[in-house]
């Protein structure tokens, strides 16, 4: 079994979800993500997804990221960074507003998506 840990992996992973987000490709997305995934962000109760800031499981996940997208046509992301530990890698990147964003993204023994949060500049 590979080790889904690996920083070249966990670096890859990075790589591919900035690609995968930058095709406006959601399926691709979500299949790096677990089934049972959660993602806390400031801007998921905007979108009418609870108050709480974050969803749970794929389908949810998917019903929020298709609202987004909807709203976003010019989304894009400049990778500017990433960092490893043994289970996450957090991805420094810039959207197409200019403002700049850490994603952390916790992965699971499968090396699925577990845990992300979205992480903005305050102000």
């Amino acid at each position: 079994m590979p080790d889904f840990h690996e920083p070249s992996r966990l670096t890859a992973l990075g790589h591919d979800w900035i690609a995968a987000w930058n095709a406006r490709d959601l399926e691709r997305v979500l299949a790096m993500y677990s089934e049972e995934t959660e993602m806390t962000s400031d801007r998921i109760p905007a979108f009418g997804f609870g108050a709480s800031g974050t969803v749970r499981g794929k389908a949810q996940l998917r019903a929020y990221w298709s609202a987004a997208l909807a709203k976003l046509p010019e989304l894009h992301f400049e990778l500017i960074d990433l960092y490893v530990s043994p289970d996450s890698v957090v991805v420094f990147y810039q959207n197409e507003r200019g403002k700049k964003i850490c994603e952390y993204l916790r992965l699971d023994v499968e090396g699925k998506i577990r845990q992300g949060s979205a992480n903005h500049l305050v102000g």
